[in-house]
């Protein structure tokens, strides 16, 4: 047999739903992966994150919650008064579905056992189903999967329609299952996450692993077209500690208010990927152009940031400004509106050879050989240097000229996709007393809001990330800052995302009114950054029985859509910035 029964698949889906174990989770992965054909492995990997192609590929299923309803009653022979009530009743629509298929009157007698490849390919016509007459083809796709579906597979096809699958399954879960299911052995997982890591492709990788095994994973190329995990850097607070970390020298270069962008070029086709690894090539025609014209290389991965330039003065403006280019519409007026520039600072693949295994220092000779350097392209200025005193100095030119500070990097380090650590350090404003740094924390819950907030959220729950234990600690709860608008709209982006209980990758100890699977990231300043019983960020690192927590957070009006939950503010570095504010508070002061 080349295929599984898909009620296996939504079996297994049941428990993971069930559970907020992470163990228990890769035991049921792993048991899945054993029991299926190795030719739909891909397939069945998509399903379980909710989707049928890698991000980058902006592939949507497309289905709305109007056009489920129909199908839903369609298939069950409900009207869709009674199939709305059921979801009023539910507040889920797959368990509407699940319930409308229970009381079905009559089975069909055409009906056939629906099949994991079945239900993958159906959703993969509907989502490539455009044009005139696609809505009533997308239903008559969507309601004949119903037609032949047991109530428990019609719970999870619905959810995985709307793309509200909400297992609360990270890739690194999946990555842990893949590594004991294909190679026997959990400590083969770095290599199944490096092979990720270079494709940000978690079926294809699921597809290698199971046909060609733990050599072929090890062989794993870098490709134009397909994005790379980006390297994350750390963050230090002064710049004799991060000589220190770095052998004594180093290279520094200006940290911009931008969009990260990963550019592909292959020729004259030019793809961008963002941050988070979408495509957004659509929204930078002229990025595209600058790339085409300005890049001295026929076949290369580069990385840059995109900054809005002022049209009058040419002063860099800051990241907001950007956001008005994240449209479908428009997107010519805009580039007139909010001109950018491209500021070079890694080469990752040129001509067919990859750079993330050369050193820093030769990637950056690279890249200053392929970057013709123009008014609207440039490699982002840099210096080497052993003084603490030229760090410092060369930040505050960094900032006077509109960025936000300096990366610092290990002359030495290779490029590490996927991974955050100290070959890049950041290094922002002097720290004080109080806090002058923003931190990027993930939504993770919400309290109802009371007077003129009711409604909406009054207050979130936000969350670090804990990179070691793949978990989001709570470090604070966050209520000023927000207009009427961002409430607004803060409601309409999270609506998508709630979950009947925490998140298994969520570790609170407080009790949200409404809990979230970690999707937005948001900005946030602070006066400074306390011992907390309430709150589990650092839980136990500093005293114990005690965390971390925001004192008087506050949001800046920015929301991270360039940033995963992954990438949010990790427990290191605020354990870092809490260690930093320490030393400042007992510091004798400067006379006068």
């Amino acid at each position: 047999m080349d295929d599984l029964p898909y009620k296996r698949l939504a079996e297994c889906y049941e428990v993971l739903e069930s559970t907020t174990k992470r163990k228990e989770m890769i035991e049921a992965l792993v048991s899945l992966y054993k029991e299926a054909p190795k030719g739909i492995v891909d397939k069945l990997t998509y399903l379980t994150q909710g989707k049928l192609y890698p991000d980058y590929m902006g592939i949507e299923i497309g289905v709305g919650e109007k056009l489920a309803i129909k199908a839903i009653s369609m298939a069950s022979g409900r009207n869709e008064n009674q199939v709305n009530e059921l979801y009023r009743k539910l507040g889920d629509l797959g368990s509407a579905a699940e319930e409308a298929l229970a009381g079905k009157k009559q089975v069909s007698l055409f009906s056939e056992q629906l099949s994991v490849g079945m239900v993958y390919d159906t959703f993969d016509k509907i989502a490539k189903t455009t044009g005139q007459g696609s809505i009533d083809q997308k239903l008559s796709l969507l309601s004949g999967l119903l037609s032949n579906a047991e109530p428990l597979e019609a719970k999870y096809i619905v959810r995985t329609a709307l793309g509200k699958l909400r297992l609360g399954i990270a890739d690194y879960t999946v990555l842990d299952a893949l590594s004991i299911a294909y190679t026997s052995n959990q400590k083969n997982r770095p290599v199944v996450e490096r092979a990720y890591n270079l494709c940000s492709d978690l079926g294809l990788v699921a597809r290698v692993a199971a046909i060609d095994g733990l050599k072929a994973l090890k062989g794993f190329k870098i490709q134009v077209g397909r994005p790379i995990r980006p390297m994350l850097a750390e963050r230090m607070s002064s710049s004799k500690e991060i000589l220190e970390k770095l052998g004594g020298r180093c290279s520094a270069e200006y940290k911009y208010d931008g969009e990260r962008m990963q550019i592909h070029k292959d020729g004259s086709d030019v793809k961008i990927f963002s941050r988070r690894l979408e495509m957004i090539t659509h929204n930078y025609p002229d990025a595209q152009e600058l790339v085409i014209k300005n890049i001295m290389a026929d076949k290369c991965i580069l990385e840059c940031e995109a900054v809005a330039v002022d049209k009058e003065s040419g002063e860099l403006l800051p990241f907001q400004q950007l956001m008005h280019r994240r449209r479908k519409y428009g997107v010519r007026e805009a580039i007139e509106a909010i001109p950018i520039s491209l500021f070079f600072f890694d080469i990752l693949m040129v001509e067919g050879n990859d750079m993330t295994v050369k050193p820093y220092s030769h990637r950056r000779k690279k890249l200053t050989e392929v970057v013709k350097e123009t008014e609207r392209t440039k490699v982002a200025p840099n210096i080497v240097t052993s003084s603490a005193d030229e760090l410092d100095s060369f930040m505050l030119q960094a900032i006077s000229e509109g960025c936000e500070g300096l990366v610092v990097k290990d002359l030495d380090g290779e490029y590490r996709a996927g991974a955050r650590g100290y070959l890049w350090i950041k290094l922002k404003r002097e720290y004080k007393s109080e806090l002058t740094d923003t931190i990027d924390l993930a939504v993770v819950g919400a309290f109802y809001g009371r007077g003129k907030r009711a409604g909406v959220y009054g207050a979130l729950l936000l969350a670090a990330y804990n990179k070691d234990e793949d978990m989001f600690e709570t470090a604070t709860k966050v209520g000023t800052g927000f207009s009427d608008e961002d409430l607004r709209k803060f409601y309409s982006i999270l609506k998508q995302h709630v979950i009947e209980h925490p998140s298994p990758r969520v570790n609170s100890r407080m009790q949200a009114d409404v809990w979230f699977e970690p999707y937005l990231v948001i900005e946030v300043i602070a006066s400074e950054i306390t011992l907390s019983p309430v709150h589990t960020v650092a839980w136990g690192k500093i005293r114990k029985d005690t965390g971390l927590a925001l004192r008087f957070p506050k949001f800046t009006g920015r929301i991270r859509d360039d940033k995963r939950p992954e990438d949010a503010t990790t427990t290191q570095e605020l354990i870092e910035m809490y260690n930093a504010q320490l030393k400042k508070l007992s510091a004798p002061s400067e006379e006068i």
